[in-house]
């Protein structure tokens, strides 16, 4: 048996109720707890993800170099047009969605805290490199 084991990611943000419900949304999730500070969810795949409120929070500046990551998070999806309509309708935005010609495996976004994740196609479409 493992000593450490993952348990939950947690984003710190001002607005933690807010986050929440942009994550609950996007991963078809439900909520599992809620404080005053925190809020948990679990998404339909058994992800867990938890929102931490720091009303000092400085937002990441990425792709600018000034304060660029702080986490990344990958999602797979089945179809990244359809995925990308839902995010922005929850209140992400794209930060990289376009690219040279042909399939478009990933496509990088903000949630509305500005926290950075990607969204990959599940299967690749593109020719296999190197």
């Amino acid at each position: 048996m493992a000593l450490v084991t993952a348990a939950v990611v947690v984003l710190d943000c001002a607005e933690p109720e807010k986050l929440a419900a942009f994550y609950t949304e996007l991963l078809d999730a439900r909520q599992t707890d809620a404080g005053s500070n925190r809020v948990e969810i679990k998404g339909a795949d058994g992800m867990r993800m938890a929102f931490r409120r720091d009303v000092n929070i400085t937002p990441p500046s990425w792709p600018r170099p000034e304060n660029a990551f702080q986490v990344h998070l990958d999602f797979h999806v089945d179809d990244l047009d359809e995925a990308e309509l839902k995010v922005i309708g929850l209140g992400g935005r794209p930060l990289e969605t376009k690219g040279e010609p042909g399939p478009h495996e990933e496509r990088g976004y903000a949630d509305p805290a500005g926290h950075s994740f990607t969204l990959r196609a599940a299967r690749s479409t593109a020719p296999k490199q190197g």
